[in-house]
């Protein structure tokens, strides 16, 4: 199937998203087809959210209003936001959180990809949002092999209209993803559009033995995720992660960190002030991009932790790491120039040497990136591995 697949007259931005897709290998060429009958702009609502280019700002765009720029969002390889705060914020002022959105095309084509999904196939959809990644895997599947399951009635019952609008019939269900949908099981395999910090074992029990699991799966250290691909096998999913993402988490599993003030009161003077020492480790090394392999392997290493960045102020950066089992904290001040960095860590961990052991292990295993990485969920819980995993830990 070439590029001719996804023409779309009349919408030369839609058809340079085929044509980009294509090109960049992210989607298949035998998905091109469905690229070409699943219209993304099909299952986006009029008022919707993109964001200014090299920058995190929200701004509204309503079709009403710009339908030009309205189109030119949808036929765009970039992230839309349809909903806030749950569906409590009204208006075309970006809200507080982001709860539900289109993600970019490349991501989900990246993510069909992996799935290996044929028509035929049973396949459980965990995250409808608008509904057209649903869309896409019923134009695949054929009939009603697919059930896709929302925790938002709204969402839901939006992305059911859609759906019907584009002649496309999955079975839709309203509730807790993380419970999969036994009534239908099992499945060959099941997606997720959603971040998780853990795989739910209703999953592996509603798969097939030898059927995927594709979900995007991380720690709390980050917001970050990678795309584990989990073969299921005797009750026990196993698998490589194949690259970085990062997605909206699932409801239930979402943190909810305490404000800085309960682990360091005063901003750390007196009493709270922490033990002071120096590391030779530089901002360089260990400040990487967000979606880099470092980030990733430390939230592996370094349990039940997250990590803040602030930005840069006279010279100096703080990164300040917080426990989640207690009130451990640390905080390292990267300056430039400065040949050390200045330390201070209170509480039962000292979670800076945790993250400086687990950089240092980092680089002596050869800085692996993602995909060296594995997970395997099973009756002992999450453990995750490098290279192999007979030699795993639980993060």
């Amino acid at each position: 199937m070439t590029s001719d697949a996804i023409s779309q007259p009349g919408r030369p931005g839609r058809a340079a998203l085929g044509r980009l897709l294509l090109d960049a290998g992210v989607m298949a060429p035998d998905w091109a087809p469905t690229f070409a009958t699943v219209d993304r702009a099909a299952f986006l609502p009029g008022l919707m959210w993109t964001f200014a280019t090299g920058t995190q700002e929200a701004v509204a765009v309503d079709r009403a209003e710009d339908p030009d720029a309205w189109y030119a969002a949808a036929d765009s390889d970039f992230p839309i936001v349809t909903q806030w705060d749950d569906g409590a914020h009204t208006g075309p002022e970006p809200g507080r959180m982001s709860t539900s959105s289109s993600s970019m095309p490349s991501v989900v084509y990246a993510l069909l990809r992996d799935l290996a999904v044929d028509e035929g196939m049973s396949v459980l959809d965990v995250g409808t949002g608008t509904g057209e990644t649903a869309g896409a895997l019923t134009h695949r599947c054929g009939g009603r092999k697919v059930t896709t399951v929302e925790v938002d009635p709204a969402v839901s019952r939006h992305a059911g209209e859609r759906l019907a609008a584009a002649g496309l019939r999955p079975d839709i269900v309203v509730g807790d993803g993380a419970a999969g949908c036994a009534g239908n099981a099992p499945y060959d395999r099941i997606l997720a559009t959603v971040g998780l910090r853990e795989i739910p074992g209703a999953w592996i029990e509603q798969t097939r033995p030898g059927g995927l699991i594709v979900a995007p799966w991380g720690t709390h250290y980050t917001h970050a995720d990678a795309v584990a691909r989990l073969v299921v096998r005797n009750g026990t999913a196993s698998g490589h992660f194949t690259r970085p993402v990062e997605f909206m988490k699932l409801r239930t599993q979402r943190l909810s960190l305490p404000p800085h003030r309960e682990y360091v009161p005063d901003e750390g003077e007196g009493s709270d002030g922490g033990d002071t020492s120096t590391t030779d480790i530089t901002e360089a090394e260990f400040i990487t991009a967000p979606y880099s392999a470092l980030r990733f392997a430390l939230g592996l290493r370094v349990p039940s932790c997250v990590q803040v960045v602030a930005d840069q102020r006279d010279g100096a950066r703080p990164v300040w790491f917080y426990g989640l089992t207690d009130r451990s904290w640390a905080c390292v001040v990267f300056r430039e120039g400065a040949a050390e960095a200045r330390v201070r860590q209170a509480g039962e961990r000292r979670l800076w040497d945790e993250a400086e052991t687990a950089y240092r292990w980092w680089v002596e295993q050869g800085r692996p990136d993602h995909t060296r990485f594995g997970l395997t969920v099973g009756p002992a819980g999450q453990r995750v591995w490098l290279d192999d995993p007979a030699d795993s830990w639980a993060p």
